[in-house]
């Protein structure tokens, strides 16, 4: 095939990126055409002398114009070349060419001089390896200068298995291209330090520009400039406005182009019809990042989410990026920074806690809700529609954040559902996350331009996958909080209840049992009478026994003592015996001066006891803590692809099947497939006459079942068309005349016997927010109907995958409940860890049923499959590094 054979503009617009690079700024990457003729040149003749030695092996001043059309008219399949894009200029290029119609290919990279060491070589690598892989190219070669140390970097800490050999002075790397497990982490690696770095930014600039600053009390640009002076940022703050000379005392400029001094963020606070020329102006004078509080983007409709769509795009095409909009801004709380660049005009106290809020409206009234609880915060972002930031990068941020150690989400909508499962469970193993998730039951119309449809069993399954708290309103969300925040975590699940209310105490006891804690005795009354001295013993007595794990402390106080003495005692009495204690004293709410042990800057710090208005919630945000806290503590597993799996085969029997316009794959093909996972499917024929029938029974052996087609695919409830334990051909002929003359059908299904036990269901589903999951249940009506199923995002471990199994409320009867039949459950985990495998390595499965697959002592049966294929979901978490794109 010639390059005549190909339109050279027409490349995959997947391959189309935007990518954060090791400094936090951000860049476009996308396939070469004939159209970057005069970029190239330009490019070319912003590289030094040295850098374009390294590259063509030779002085090469200039592009002559033969090889300038060759490196700029490509086939993008044997021949492809990535631009990097900073703006309109070319600052990076990476290329393969295919080597001799081999599986092989050579690959080049050249990087402007001023844009070295910001990670675009790794970046070009992945996106590169990633469409060869497309291409049907297995391995890439290189030749590389020996003294070019920063390229051979590039190709030795990729993560891949490279060989190498020196010659006259050239090293010869050679290696395949599929990812590895250690390509994927060093990518995976690459990306967190990136994104967190460009928050950081975001949170930690040294200039402050407010493009709106209003003289108006009423308006937002008032609000924002006001209260980042009122916080006492640590950097100039600069107002722009075009028709004052200062605003609020300070100099203001007409224009941001105007400020003298750089600008690393700047808060856009006027008319959304106005933002272009805000936005050309930041971009000419390389604001970092932008927070834009304006409205009347995509929550207003298409016109709005076009602007926003271009918002987003013109930022991250010039390095910048953008938080909003419809955002009430950012906060980082730190010292050396006092950084109040929102609406909300009152904080809360410096603390160790990060708050990610998509909500603008309630962002305000969430902070004042942290101040007045005691709850100190050390960042707050609100990001409105998220067209950039989203709770993702916050949680990169947060994962090495040294002044962070509790994180709190609203969400409204995922972004990349997938990646956020994977940061979340990552960044839950060292620091609590708790989520409230709003649209349980319903959509505003507002909230769906922005918010994905969300399927509530499947997100709780993977909230608890990935240890997230989830509780279901903000009150729930700061109840918790404040004890994570201020408390150990609980070392097992027993408690004691200790308080001078008998009735109280009762209260405490039941909901704590309710939520599946554990009493360690009955509760402890001293008694209305008892003095400080007296409560704080029979405290610390209980803090002090073997089997206590957590107390609930709940006190009235009584008339003749005040509660500050008694609140001195407890507070004294529970430092340093590190287990948690929650209380209902005085029934304030939060953490009350009395009980608060100061931090470092005057909030209350670590030891401080949180008090709740009912023993009921106390005991509650106690429960899911312990819960948390049994999760981060049991094995993390260890992610598990089977032996004895082929995905190239069964990639192209998906393909093949695609290709013939298929969405449900014949039995037959369902079958090849599964077989290329080592998962085997019960014998079977089809029959067309009862002779037929009856040699298909001798074939596969009896005893045998029989089944109509008609049947087949509502089998759980047609059984009346079903025969099994069939025995003899004469047997099968009589079966298979019945089986024709109740269910009208022309096929029947004759398939071997499988070993008796309890029938389960295992399947792939779309889920619509999450991607992929792999469910588990006990097949039957009765589970159907009371949605009996457990689900797990992928991929899974091994520890995930025997909790599947165990999850549902029906799962007892799989180890001999009731006199029911013991199951191999050994071999049900590793048929679903088989099924995981396939839904990671062919993401074109898009649905999957096995019902049922009948387990029994000997093992785990499949006696039928369905399987769906059709072009993988847009969401997923797989392939090189990206930022996420508007759906």
């Amino acid at each position: 095939m010639t390059l005549a054979d190909f339109d050279p503009y027409d490349y995959p617009r997947r391959w189309e990126a935007d990518v954060v690079l090791s400094d936090g700024g951000t860049v476009h990457l996308r396939p070469m055409t004939p159209d970057d003729a005069d970029r190239l040149v330009a490019f070319h003749g912003r590289l030094s002398e040295r850098t374009r030695y390294f590259r063509y092996f030779g002085a090469y001043p200039r592009i002559p114009p033969r090889d300038l059309e060759r490196f700029v008219t490509l086939d993008h399949h044997d021949r492809v070349a990535f631009a990097a894009m900073l703006g309109d200029d070319i600052i990076a290029v990476g290329r393969y060419e295919r080597l001799n119609g081999s599986d092989q290919a050579e690959i080049a990279f050249v990087v402007e001089d001023s844009h070295q060491g910001r990670g675009i070589g790794s970046i070009l690598l992945e996106h590169l390896a990633a469409a060869a892989q497309e291409s049907g190219l297995n391995r890439f070669v290189a030749e590389v200068l020996g003294e070019n140390g920063q390229m051979v970097r590039v190709f030795r800490d990729a993560g891949y298995e490279i060989s190498r050999a020196l010659e006259d002075g050239v090293i010869h790397l050679e290696f395949a291209i599929d990812p590895t497990d250690e390509s994927v982490a060093v990518a995976r690696s690459r990306e967190q330090a990136a994104e967190a770095r460009s928050v950081h930014n975001l949170l930690h600039p040294k200039s402050v520009a407010v493009i709106g600053a209003s003289t108006d009390p009423t308006k937002v640009g008032y609000a924002v400039l006001t209260n980042l002076l009122t916080a006492d940022f640590a950097g100039p703050v600069f107002p722009v406005n075009a028709e004052h000379p200062s605003v609020r005392g300070v100099r203001a400029y007409r224009r941001v182009l105007d400020i003298p001094d750089p600008v690393d963020l700047a808060v856009v606070a006027v008319p959304a019809t106005s933002i272009n020329e805000v936005m050309d102006d930041c971009l000419a004078k390389g604001v970092k990042a932008l927070v834009v509080v304006t409205s009347g983007f995509s929550e207003i409709g298409d016109e709005g989410r076009s602007a926003e769509q271009k918002l987003a795009d013109e930022a991250r095409a010039h390095g910048m990026r953008v938080v909003g909009p419809n955002a009430l801004g950012v906060v980082n709380m730190d010292r050396s920074v006092r950084l109040n660049a929102s609406l909300a005009p009152k904080l809360p106290g410096l603390g160790r806690t990060g708050f990610f809020c998509q909500s603008g409206a309630l962002g305000t009234a969430i902070l004042a809700d942290a101040a007045s609880r005691g709850l100190g915060l050390s960042t707050f972002v609100s990001a409105g529609n998220r067209a950039d930031v989203s709770g993702n990068d916050m949680l990169q941020y947060w994962m090495t954040d040294p002044a962070t150690d509790l994180v709190l989400l609203y969400l409204e909508s995922f972004g990349n559902p997938r990646k956020f499962a994977r940061l979340a469970r990552r960044l839950g193993r060292t620091k609590p996350i708790v989520a409230v998730k709003s649209g349980r039951n319903a959509i505003s119309p507002a909230l769906a331009a922005t918010s994905v449809p969300v399927d509530e069993p499947s997100v709780q399954a993977v909230f608890e996958q990935a240890g997230v708290i989830r509780v279901e309103s903000l009150a729930q969300l700061f109840d918790t909080a404040i004890l994570l925040a201020h408390q150990p975590l609980p070392e097992g699940s027993r408690v004691a209840v200790v308080g001078n209310s008998t009735a109280i105490g009762v209260l405490a006891a039941d909901t704590a049992l309710a939520q599946g804690l554990e009493l360690a005795g009955d509760p402890v009354d001293v008694g209305a009478q008892a003095g400080p001295a007296e409560f704080a013993a029979a405290v610390r007595e209980a803090l002090l026994r073997d089997d206590v794990d957590a107390l609930i402390v709940v006190f009235v106080p009584p008339l003749a003592v005040p509660g500050t003495a008694y609140a001195r005692e407890l507070r004294e009495v529970a430092a340093g015996l590190g287990k948690p204690i929650v209380s209902t004293f005085l029934a304030a709410e939060g953490v009350p001066a009395e009980l608060a042990v100061p931090g470092p800057h005057g909030a209350p710090g670590r030891g401080s006891i949180p008090s709740y208005p009912s023993p009921e919630r106390a005991a509650l945000a106690l429960a899911r803590v312990t819960r948390y806290a049994r999760w981060r503590s049991a094995p993390r597993g260890t992610l598990v692809h089977p032996p004895g799996t082929n995905p190239v085969a069964a990639r192209n029997l998906v393909q093949s099947a695609m290709d013939e316009g298929r969405k449900w794959l014949t039995d037959a093909q369902a079958v090849d497939l599964l077989t290329h996972y080592g998962i085997e499917v019960a014998p079977f024929r089809v029959v067309t006459s009862a002779e037929e029938a009856a040699q298909a029974a001798e074939e596969l052996g009896f005893p045998v079942a029989a089944k109509s087609a008609n049947s087949l695919l509502r089998h759980r409830f047609d059984l009346i068309a079903v025969r099994l334990d069939i025995s003899s051909a004469d047997a099968m002929r009589a079966a298979y005349t019945d089986l024709r003359a109740v269910s009208g059908a022309d096929t029947v299904y004759v398939q071997r016997m499988v070993a008796k036990g309890t029938s389960c269901v295992i399947g792939l589903q779309d889920d619509p927010s999450f991607g992929t999951l792999v469910s588990f249940g006990l097949s039957g009506v009765v589970n159907d109907l009371l949605g009996d199923r457990a689900y797990r995002a992928i991929p899974m471990t091994d520890v995930d995958a025997a909790g599947l199994i165990r999850a549902p409320k029906a799962a007892p009867l799989l180890a001999g409940y009731g006199g029911s039949p013991l199951a191999d459950l050994g071999a049900l985990e590793d048929l679903v860890l088989r099924v995981a495998a396939l839904a990671e390595d062919v993401p074109e499965v898009r649905a999957l049923e096995l019902d049922p697959v009948v387990a029994s002592e000997a093992g785990a049966s499949v006696v039928y499959a369905r399987v769906a294929v059709g072009p993988p979901p847009s969401r997923h978490d797989t392939g090189p590094r990206r930022l996420r794109t508007m759906t």
